[in-house]
This record gives structure tokens, sequence and C-alpha cells, in this order.
């Protein structure tokens, strides 16, 4: 099966994230010994539904991605994604913030702020159709597809940076895993606080409202700048997402 996304008039294939592509992060390693090299989920890049939309988002440094992410179960654990950081926007020390919106399905996400070689914050975002949630700053983030629905979800980010995988990878998974069992966390930190759960991000100022899909805001793309300028944005995420 070529999992075709149908995006306008467009047929787009996907990038692939394999099982293999993520095994110093399964937290069930007696499955993982056991099983194959199978297809997890499904990321289509880069897309516009018109050629003046993807005019604009290159004009302003932006990108917009759909993944599709199936349930299923990866052992004892939930289906995840690999998990990632985001690099520094260059002239300054804040990183590359993101926005996720879920199209259909649930989705779990955890974020994870790290100091030094500690992680000094972890977020949960329970979120489902129509949420938005900001991936702030200075947060690694994974998504959880904890649920028996297909998750599909759009981001839009600044198209120009790659993300880094290689901390979470190090660390053989997020702060926590998402088990049939709970919650629990992951012993390779050598610090970890307790989760904050938190509502999504559905954030009239950003132009990210419930319901209303963010595509739309390619007619409206200044509301996007705090993803390319974020270091002149501190207020939103501290509005959002601030910890004592």
């Amino acid at each position: 099966m070529e999992h075709i996304l149908e995006f306008g008039s467009k047929r787009v294939k996907p990038n692939i994230r394999m099982l293999f592509d993520m095994k110093e992060v399964i937290y069930d390693r007696e499955w993982f010994s056991g099983t194959s090299n199978i297809e997890l989920y499904y990321m289509y890049r880069e897309l516009s539904l018109s050629k003046n939309d993807a005019l604009t988002m290159c004009e302003h440094g932006l990108r917009y991605d759909i993944t599709v992410i199936p349930p299923r179960m990866l052992g004892c654990e939930f289906m995840k994604t690999a998990g990632h950081y985001h690099p520094v926007v260059p002239g300054t020390d804040v990183t590359f913030p993101e926005i996720y919106e879920v199209l259909s399905g649930e989705a779990h996400y955890v974020m994870q702020k790290p100091e030094g070689n500690r992680i000094k914050d972890v977020a949960l975002v329970k979120a489902k159709t129509g949420d938005k949630v900001i991936i702030p700053p200075g947060y690694g983030h994974l998504t959880i597809n904890a649920s028996n629905k297909v998750l599909k979800m759009a981001n839009w980010v600044a198209r120009d940076f790659e993300s880094v995988y290689t901390p979470i990878k190090e660390t053989g998974g997020g702060a926590y895993f998402i088990l049939e069992k709970g919650i629990v966390k992951n012993s390779h930190y050598i610090e970890v606080p307790e989760i904050r759960v938190l509502a999504p991000t559905n954030v009239r100022e950003a132009g990210l409202q419930k319901n209303r899909e963010m595509y739309g805001l390619v007619r409206d793309i200044k509301k996007l700048e705090f993803l390319t300028k974020p270091q002149e944005y501190a207020w939103l995420f501290e509005e959002i997402y601030s910890s004592s």
C-alpha cells in the first residue's frame, strides 16, 4: 500500500518512519527483539493547495506538513513518534517552536525541557480533533497515539531547520513512556520532574481557534511570525507554558 495523501488536487507520497529507525527509543525491548521492520507512520512534507500558497510559505520561511499515525502497540507501549529537539534560531539562544493541529483522531503531546544533563520540565497535552498545540522554544517533543483511531495531524514550522534526534536516542526515548499499564518515567534520565498536564493551546491571538483548520493561516501568515522569530514572542510562550 502506497499511503497516498490526497491534498487538494495533488497526490502526495509519504516519507515513512520504519520501526528499525526507532530502535533506540522503544521501551519494550523483548517485543522489539522478536519483531520485523514494520512501517509505523507517514510524513507528508511541504504541502500547499496552490502555487501562490507555496510561494507565500517560502517567502515567510514556513512549511506545512501532515503526519498520519495509525493505531497500534509497540509491545506494551502505545504508538509514538521518534521524538526530537529543535535547533537554535541563528543569532539567538532561542530554539524554533512548532504548532500542531489534530485533524482527526486523538494525540498525546509530551514536551520536555532540558537544563544541562537534567530535565527541568515535562508537560503532557491531550488533544482531540480541532485542537491546536504549540511546542514552545526550549522543548523537545514526541507524539503518542494512545487511541484506537488513526491520528492525522498537521504542523506549521520554520522550513529551513533539521530536527535534532540524537539526544532522545541517547537517552532511550523521551522522559516518560506511555504504556498500556500507565505512564512511567524513563530510568535513563538522571532527573525527571513530575509530568504536568496542560490544556491544548487554542490561542486566538495567534490565529489558533479550535475547529478552524490552521492551513488557512497561509492567507494571514503574519500571525505565524512567532515560528521564525520566537525571540520576539516570549509573552506568548510564557502565557501558555509558564512553570514555577
